[in-house]
């Protein structure tokens, strides 16, 4: 998956003016465990786990977590895999303890909110596990419900490209869009009543 054509970009931060930062993963297979030069993980936190402490993985029914190291999931110990459904609590090692949040049962896009007080390394407000779209905007049923919007933001992927729709005019990167335009990495989106901007996280 990449969002430009010249530069490759399974994860990056969302930055929702006056919501938050997102940090939003598209692979199928991640790695939750510690920040460092050689861990590898895809959902770097900050805490006192493992550099690779747990896998989560994406399949066409839903989620699994595959403890490496010590996780529980709504307080069962994972031995070594443990479906993951909407509202699960998971905790990773001793002290991070995340909420599984899955807006609409026909969309796998998931979120990972923080109920401990880590956060990813740059600091996210929440995981967002993208699949195929990402709603933005005003309804609880929303993935990330922005309150003070008027409208949807829908974020889809389609054929290797990265996609923003919303009905109407808005501006993307300065160029005028009408219902529909591509994203890059570093990309700027102005619309009536929202904005956002995304942005690339080195491995």
């Amino acid at each position: 998956m990449a969002l430009s054509d010249t530069e490759p970009a399974d994860r990056f931060m969302l930055w929702i003016d006056t919501v938050g930062g997102y940090w939003v993963c598209l692979a199928d297979e991640l790695i939750v465990g510690q920040p460092g030069d050689r861990s590898g993980a895809d959902i770097p936190i900050l805490a006192d786990i493992s550099s690779r402490h747990a896998r989560i993985r994406r399949d066409a029914e839903g989620y699994l977590i595959d403890a490496f190291r010590e996780v529980r999931v709504s307080g069962r110990p994972v031995a070594p895999t443990e479906l993951l459904i909407d509202g699960s609590r998971i905790e990773i090692g001793s002290s991070v303890k995340l909420q599984m949040r899955r807006a609409h049962p026909l969309s796998l896009t998931a979120r990972l909110d923080f109920l401990s007080r880590h956060r990813t390394q740059p600091p996210a407000d929440a995981v967002l596990l993208l699949a195929d779209s990402c709603v933005l905007g005003p309804k609880l049923q929303s993935h990330i419900v922005c309150r003070d919007w008027t409208r949807e933001v829908i974020l889809f992927r389609h054929d290797e490209k990265f996609y923003c729709h919303a009905a109407g005019h808005f501006e993307i990167d300065g160029v005028a869009c009408r219902n529909r335009g591509q994203l890059q990495t570093n990309s700027r989106v102005r619309g009536e009543g929202f904005s956002f901007s995304l942005e690339p996280v080195e491995r």
